[in-house]
């Protein structure tokens, strides 16, 4: 009977599994830990409500809903949390509308006109989308203001529309803008001081289990600190007290950085004072106050604490001081190019990347079957549909395939809200309460994960096109429809069509990186200055943590994508240590071990070379279990352990081209 009842079970057990959604979609379902961002919230609940209420009063609700969907356009590219940064990211993105809206109103019902420009647009918008965050964002609204003028009728003339979607986005911008007198530099304060907590986790987690998601932490910190910092330097071209104080502060947490990996794999557990003197020194940056007592450190015991009591002491030094610093850290990352220089680089960069002209390519085929389907074909369809392939194919939201899914799941429950609305909300002034309820969700939900942020913009742009159209609740089921076919263009024309979907592209990022890691090889142990150490430092771990992002991309789509992004993530740990043991080998030598010969570092840097090529070349992995390196007598002996462990991963079958030779 036992036996009988546990074959039931695990029968059952079975059955529910079938019945059960893929990991892949419940990836996408799962809501992401982050925090509610309360001010953006409330700014967005009066961007959308106040125009719209101004409207209304005035009699003229069209032009009330113009502004706030330009306020809508703002907010969502209101994403930056220093206030200098914000010119940036809602201005710039902001004027790429202005052009969209223009276009769309100019080709509206013009048939084959609308479908060509459209389709030309959305070549632009793919292929700027490449360059960075503030460029994804332009591109993205250039593409939905297009789409959005082509597809309603809104009221002349023809600048009308450009204009208030321009008011609105400003608006936001003013009202995002008016703590900055108070506040000042508040917010680069917290990011260099967020830096230093996060520095002072992973000194606690040394000799741990918790270490490799500390210094992923700490990664992801310190990128998002040097943006925030760098890009005000970029316009700042004086030598002003604050500014330079505020790099030196950063910076001069690169020595003690550098100590944590020779703690880590060398040394143990560090004293709890070292942490805690870390997250003294982060209090005194957020306060930015000066002096203070001295710190109170143990007598270091090992290489390894030695490293960091050094470091740390020259941390307090910089932080404590009261001007500038004295050993001119602020320029040790360099001055960024100007911004023509950038521009000029980066329309370079555009016209020459083959990966921008494939996702331009893939946006456009896809935006020009949709633009069709809603021009030329004689079925009620909308802009809508291109709405829906523009959110859908956007490069840096995550899988292409499961954004189709969830677009459909969040559109669907997006639709219940507005159901709700438009059948039980009579239009007018109860229009603006509802507006005050449903915008601050759009923020609020965003960073939860996609189809959180599709389900809270789908009834504030059906609340807002009601008022413009008064169709009322017969919007839901033609939304519905059009949500479906737009995903179904995107999966067939953006997806199937495109065999490079299918694959991850995990294994060219990693072996960019072990690129990386041999040039940092080279310039630790060769000739290089100082600050030419430090750059590729930063960037072999700003490509690692790249990696990650993207192994955490593939992981959501479909078999068996995502199971072959699965297969690197050994490899992916591999390369991690081999930075860190570079890293711990660095701050020995710096202790006082003898250097490395240069046909050793030679040697090591060929075979990180070679590993490259291998990655290149097969998707076929095999897990090897990491044993922990071991002390040896020459400073690179835990690094060529660390090596001879990737090579084993990368190559299950001992391929000729790395079987016979030894570091």
């Amino acid at each position: 009977m036992g036996k009988r009842r546990d074959r039931s079970r695990r029968e059952r057990a079975r059955r529910a599994g079938r019945l059960a959604p893929p990991d892949w979609l419940l990836a996408g379902l799962r809501p992401k830990p982050a925090p509610v961002p309360w001010a953006a919230a409330g700014r967005a609940s009066v961007a959308l409500a106040a125009p719209l209420a101004a409207g209304i009063a005035a009699g003229a609700p069209d032009v009330g809903v113009l502004v706030s969907v330009g306020a809508m356009f703002g907010v969502i590219s209101d994403t930056a949390d220093v206030y200098r940064m914000r010119l940036i990211t809602i201005a710039v993105p902001q004027l790429f509308g202005v052009i969209g809206i223009t276009l769309g109103t100019l080709v509206y019902g013009h048939g084959w006109v609308a479908v060509g420009i459209l389709t030309l647009v959305a070549l632009v918008s793919g292929m700027i989308s490449s360059i960075g965050a503030v460029a994804s964002s332009s591109g993205l609204l250039l593409l939905l203001t297009a789409a959005f003028g082509a597809g309603l009728p809104l009221p002349g003339p023809w600048w009308k529309a450009p204009l208030l979607l321009a008011a609105g986005g400003l608006f936001v911008l003013v009202l995002s803008l008016m703590a900055w007198p108070l506040r000042g530099r508040a917010k680069e304060r917290a990011a260099v001081a967020g830096t230093y907590r996060a520095l002072a986790d992973l000194l606690e987690a040394a000799g741990g289990t918790d270490y490799d998601s500390k210094r992923l932490a700490l990664t992801q910190s310190l990128n998002e600190a040097y943006d925030v910092v760098l890009a005000r330097r970029a316009r700042d071209h004086g030598r002003r007290g604050p500014l330079v104080r505020l790099v030196a502060q950063l910076n001069v947490l690169v020595p003690l950085i550098e100590s944590a990996p020779a703690a880590h794999l060398h040394g143990g557990p560090l004293p709890a004072a070292f942490p805690a003197a870390v997250r003294e020194l982060a209090d005194a940056v957020a306060e930015g106050s000066t002096g203070g007592p001295a710190l109170r450190l143990p007598a270091p015991r090992t290489p390894s604490e030695h490293a960091v009591d050094a470091a740390l002491r020259h941390v307090a030094t910089v932080v404590r001081a009261a001007g500038p610093d004295p050993h001119n850290a602020g320029d040790r990352l360099g001055r960024p190019s100007p911004l023509r220089v950038r521009v000029r680089n980066a329309a370079r960069d555009i016209v020459l990347s083959r990966a921008s002209w494939r996702y331009g390519l893939r946006l456009a085929l896809c935006i020009g079957i949709a633009q069709a389907l809603v021009s030329l074909i004689t079925v009620e369809r909308s802009y809508w549909i291109t709405l829906t392939v523009t959110f859908v194919l956007k490069p840096d939201f995550g899988s292409v395939f499961s954004r189709a899914v969830l677009r459909a799941l969040g559109t669907a429950a997006g639709l219940v809200v507005a159901a709700a609305v438009l059948t039980e909300v009579p239009p007018g002034w109860w229009d603006v309460p509802v507006m005050m309820l449903l915008a601050p969700l759009v923020p609020a939900v965003s960073a939860k994960g996609y189809a959180f942020q599709t389900a809270a913009l789908t009834p504030v742009i059906l609340l807002l096109t009601d008022i413009l159209n008064h169709q009322g609740p017969d919007l839901i089921l033609p939304r519905l429809v059009d949500s479906v076919i737009g995903c179904a263009i995107v999966l067939v024309a953006g997806y199937l069509l495109w065999p490079e979907s299918w694959h991850t592209r995990i294994g060219d990022r990693l072996a960019d990186a072990v690129e990386d890691a041999a040039e940092y090889v080279r310039s630790t142990f060769g000739t290089a200055e100082e600050g030419d150490r430090v750059r590729r430092r930063r960037r072999l771990y700003r490509d690692l943590s790249a990696v990650r992002a993207e192994f955490q991309r593939a992981l959501t789509e479909p078999p068996p994508t995502g199971a072959r992004a699965a297969a690197w993530w050994p490899l992916v740990v591999a390369v991690e240590r081999v930075a860190d043991a570079t890293t711990a080998a660095r701050v020995r030598v710096d202790q006082g071990a003898p250097p490395p010969a240069p046909a050793e570092t030679a040697a090591v840097e060929r075979r990180l070379r070679e590993l490259a090529g291998a990655m290149r070349s097969s998707e076929v992995l095999v897990g090897v279990r990491l044993e922990p390196a071991g002390e040896e007598n020459d400073v690179l002996g835990p690094l060529r352990q660390e090596v001879r462990a990737a090579c084993a991963i990368a190559s299950p079958q001992r391929r000729s081209g790395l079987r016979d030779r030894t570091l």
